[in-house]
């Protein structure tokens, strides 16, 4: 009986986690009903998505100062928005849109991935900063107001995210381009690997049969060498002198 106990109260616990989780998937899903599950597939999909999903934070809609806990439950937020469950109309590119999601998720997640991340984001942020102040410096200098567009804070925040992407899409570039680079050298020298190899090779057949066939070539120099010295003492024992005839007097 208690263990019937036991088990039924188990039972009870994964209703209510269960319930729990749906009632949060339920508010989620109001929640970010301004962007519904389609809307927000194609935002992860969209032309030149390969670049504006390198910033992480883009990816995941939520401030680079978000807490851990407000990353995680942003991640869970949009990951069932997308997960292909839910959209069942369009199951391969829900699994797209999830995997970006998934794969900002875990780079956040590493505190040197997400450094990074936001290193990038502060350095957009200041050389906004400072067009903002040579822009005021020129036009304090032609004697003109020194009102620009960026002082209005979205616009701002609009120049803020251009910069950024831009720098993310540099960094991106130039690591393409050290990875075909080292990829490259790998090859070069792995080619270079394979020709000294197959040279030693090469070399070691051609002494191996040179090894091989020098007792040949020996037996076969002693051999002519006998011969000789054998044509040549037989040759000697047929010379006979000449014979000299006598002079006859009268």
């Amino acid at each position: 009986m208690a263990a019937a106990g036991g088990e039924s109260s188990s039972q009870s616990v994964s209703e209510e986690l269960f319930q729990n989780f749906y009632t949060e998937v339920k508010q989620i899903e109001k929640r970010d009903s301004v962007l519904t599950s389609k809307q927000q597939i194609d935002r992860l999909l969209r032309p030149g998505s390969s670049y504006f999903n390198l910033n992480p934070f883009e990816v995941l809609q939520i401030d680079p100062e978000a807490t851990d806990e407000e990353l995680k439950k942003r991640f869970r937020a949009l990951s069932i928005l997308v997960h292909p469950d839910k959209n069942q109309d369009d199951p391969e590119r829900a699994q797209k849109a999830f995997e970006v999601v998934d794969k900002s998720y875990k780079l956040l997640l590493d505190p040197e991935q997400k450094k990074r991340a936001v290193d990038v984001i502060q350095a957009g942020k200041e050389y906004v900063e400072h067009m903002v102040k040579q822009k005021k410096k020129q036009l304090k200098k032609d004697g003109k107001p020194q009102d620009v567009e960026e002082d209005d804070p979205d616009m701002f925040r609009q120049a803020v995210y251009k910069q950024t992407m831009k720098l993310f899409a540099e960094l991106e570039i130039k690591r393409k381009e050290r990875e075909a680079k080292d990829m490259h050298e790998r090859k070069r020298a792995r080619e270079e690997e394979i020709e000294a190899a197959e040279k030693a090779k090469r070399e070691r057949e051609w002494q191996k049969n040179f090894e091989e066939s020098r007792d040949g070539r020996v037996d076969s120099w002693r051999t002519f060498q006998t011969k000789g010295k054998r044509k040549e003492k037989k040759n000697r024992s047929f010379l006979k002198p000449p014979k000299v005839k006598m002079e006859q007097r009268e």
